[in-house]
């Protein structure tokens, strides 16, 4: 069973989600892909939520903060969760572009389906999708809004194209 808590970001409120095996998912309010988490209770002092709203508030404290709060395994297809695997090794600071992160994968003809995987990252900031930019390191695509994307690549130190 999910239980659910909404912190307080920079960036706006995020529902984190968690059951004993680990985070479930932390999404931005307002972002595409948000959950229904009407039917999740909402919980004070679950040790995932606790430890979630605890790295949230180091990393934007201190922007290179590796997070290391567990995830579950259960969302998503093995093609998704590869995605949000190789998504997770990018550094703090660094930016790929979607067509690196498919030819990482070994998959170069599905950018298509990789961005849409990157979209559907259920782990925003934790897994950092937010680091993934298009082709000659445009702006383009993010869950919680282009304006967070910038923010938190600004959070990072990245800096990017007028």
């Amino acid at each position: 069973m999910l239980v659910c808590k909404t912190v307080i970001t920079p960036l706006g409120p995020m529902l984190l989600a968690a059951s004993e095996a680990g985070l479930a998912g932390a999404w931005f309010e307002g972002q595409s892909h948000h959950p229904d988490a009407s039917a999740w209770p909402r919980v004070q002092g679950q040790r995932w939520l606790d430890s979630a709203e605890e790295e949230l508030g180091a990393y934007f404290q201190q922007a290179h903060q590796a997070f290391k709060t567990p995830r579950l395994s259960a969302w998503g297809t093995p093609f998704q969760q590869s995605v949000w695997l190789a998504l997770s090794d990018i550094p703090c600071g660094s930016t790929v572009s979607y067509g690196q992160l498919a030819a990482h994968l070994n998959k170069p003809q599905a950018v298509r389906a990789l961005g849409a995987a990157v979209g559907r990252n259920p782990w925003s900031v934790f897994v950092p999708c937010h680091r993934v930019l298009g082709a000659r390191e445009q702006l383009t695509g993010y869950a919680g809004g282009l304006d967070r994307k910038r923010a938190l690549l600004a959070h990072e130190g990245v800096a990017l194209p007028a």
